[in-house]
């Protein structure tokens, strides 16, 4: 039979903190690599004319800029990964406008169906867009002549 004395020992040593820091302490951290201006104004140009490298025209370009295949490497992936966010930024800006060009287009229709009595579309009167775009109609606005002028050009 087992005594309790035995147990007591295993009990007592527990370990503590995470099990990992009874390994060997890591590597240092190696610091932020700086490049030079002409060296990134290379890469820039570089990335404009192409996004991806092959492993030859890395090692070229890495050679040529005397930097190594893998600095240039990782520059290529941050600065595709910047470009991405770069654009995604933009599209939703652009689609931002867009939704308030169609709001504006939209409540100018409204607020000229309310002035003036217009012949509704059945075919526009459920669909605010295109109730927004038959109610715009500038070439109504325009005198019998020119709309003579028009068409013909057409």
């Amino acid at each position: 039979m087992y005594s309790i004395p035995a147990l007591l020992p295993l009990s007592l040593t527990r370990r503590v903190g995470h099990p990992y820091q009874n390994r060997t302490p890591p590597k240092r951290k190696k610091p932020r690599t700086s490049f030079s201006r002409v060296q990134i104004c290379e890469l820039e140009k570089r990335f404009h004319r192409q996004k991806y490298l092959a492993s030859a025209e890395r090692a070229a370009l890495a050679k040529s800029l005397k930097m190594t295949d893998a600095q240039v490497k990782t520059w290529f992936q941050n600065r595709r990964t910047k470009w991405r966010r770069q654009t995604a930024e933009e599209r939703e800006a652009e689609r931002q406008q867009a939704n308030r060009m169609l709001l504006q287009l939209q409540a100018d229709a409204l607020q000229k169906s309310i002035s003036e009595s217009v012949s509704v579309d059945p075919l526009c009167v459920h669909n605010s867009s295109l109730y927004a775009l038959q109610n715009l109609q500038p070439w109504a606005q325009d005198k019998p002549g020119k709309l003579a002028t028009t068409s013909s050009l057409a």
